[in-house]
């Protein structure tokens, strides 16, 4: 008999393909407010996405016309599942689905492919490595919502909501680095100076109590122990937008501080993000690489990101092996929520795979929602 497969969605922001699903992506992005909370949102969130439309365009045109995060994402989880077969076949076949935030492939779509397919078993794979409600929490709150519109009543599902220090994520991310301060002259790679950048948050989140701070923090950390602290290293934030205050200190700041100080080899680092996008191929490279020659830096250079790194392949696949092997439904820190969260939907799982340490939080006995007690 042939046994159903193991689902895991791989969850993310996602980016639009073309010039055209631009201002759709936009609305979605400034209508939502489990990402960012604006005065008069229903009014100001269209308005700052519509006038933004023409200027985010001229960015994915000169970056090909469109965000290939998709692309990376499907490599990434082809990869994933080829390793998580051998690792795992107590629980293969394995097959991944692409759950984007706000552009296709949606939470529904991926929900719709994996009921065609037969899914019972199923794994809410955060694709942020490190917890903020705003992104894995954002993207849990909207997974589950579209599963009770689909109406996936026989899946069973667990979570992996971070995964900030993991071994090999690690070793991955340290790959990288010594790939970009390979790119640099022998004379001259002492003096590098290593920017780890992370995409920013608003600070109302960050003074909730989020854990993205901290999280980033801890996988810097561990990646300068791999690099035995060879090289003076900063953590700055960038991508912050909208009329809110947002964390910092900004990578564009850094850079402007940086070649003040006539430091002129610098290698920024995406240490949030697990493949190529607007944020690194446009913001990164061109817009902070034009502003690092304004200010003097003779050197700028960024870390490949991990793209199609089998290293990360890896790592993925040792993830999701581990947590499959635990038999948890999501990890110990998922169920204490921030101190100042009033978002009832938050930390929550759908039809566990566990029956303890739950309590439901919808009535209906089927697509059941459970926040874990002491929450």
């Amino acid at each position: 008999m042939r046994r159903a497969p193991t689902g895991v969605v791989m969850m993310n922001l996602g980016g639009p393909k073309n010039l055209g699903q631009v201002e759709p992506f936009l609305l979605r992005l400034f209508a939502d407010r489990e990402i960012i909370q604006l005065p008069a949102q229903r009014w100001l969130g269209p308005f700052i996405a519509r006038r933004r439309t023409a200027s985010v365009q001229e960015n994915y045109r000169a970056i090909g016309g469109g965000s290939p995060i998709l692309n990376w994402t499907e490599t990434q989880g082809r990869g994933m599942c080829e390793r998580l077969d051998r690792l795992s076949p107590e629980t293969a076949p394995h097959r991944f689905y692409v759950a984007f935030r706000y552009v296709d492939p949606s939470s529904e779509a991926a929900l719709e492919s994996m009921r065609a397919d037969g899914v019972r078993r199923a794994v809410a794979f955060t694709q942020y490595p490190q917890f903020s409600c705003s992104t894995t929490g954002s993207s849990l709150n909207e997974l589950w919502r579209a599963a009770r519109r689909v109406g996936v009543d026989e899946i069973e599902w667990s979570v992996i909501d971070r995964w900030p220090t993991h071994p090999r994520f690690i070793e991955a991310m340290t790959e990288t680095v010594r790939q970009g301060l390979a790119s640099f002259d022998d004379d001259e790679r002492d003096d590098v100076v290593i920017l780890f950048s992370a995409h920013s948050l608003p600070v109302s989140v960050i003074n909730r109590g989020d854990a993205y701070p901290q999280e980033v923090g801890a996988t810097v950390h561990e990646v300068m122990e791999r690099l035995e602290f060879a090289h003076e290293y900063l953590l700055a934030y960038q991508s912050d937008v909208g009329p809110v205050p947002w964390l910092g200190p900004a990578t564009e700041q850094v850079v402007r501080h940086l070649g003040a100080k006539r430091r002129t080899r610098v290698l920024v680092v995406g240490v949030a993000f697990t493949s190529d996008h607007i944020e690194t191929l446009h913001e990164l490279d061109i817009e902070y690489g034009e502003l690092a020659h304004e200010v003097g830096i003779t050197s700028f250079r960024r870390a490949p990101a991990l793209n199609d790194l089998p290293l990360f392949q890896d790592a993925l696949a040792e993830v999701v092996a581990e947590h499959l092997a635990s038999g948890e439904a999501c990890s110990r820190q998922y169920g204490l929520r921030c101190p100042g969260c009033v978002n009832p939907q938050c930390r929550n799982v759908l039809n566990p795979v566990v029956p303890y340490r739950r309590t439901a939080v919808s009535p209906s006995p089927k697509n059941r929602l459970y926040r874990l007690e002491g929450s």
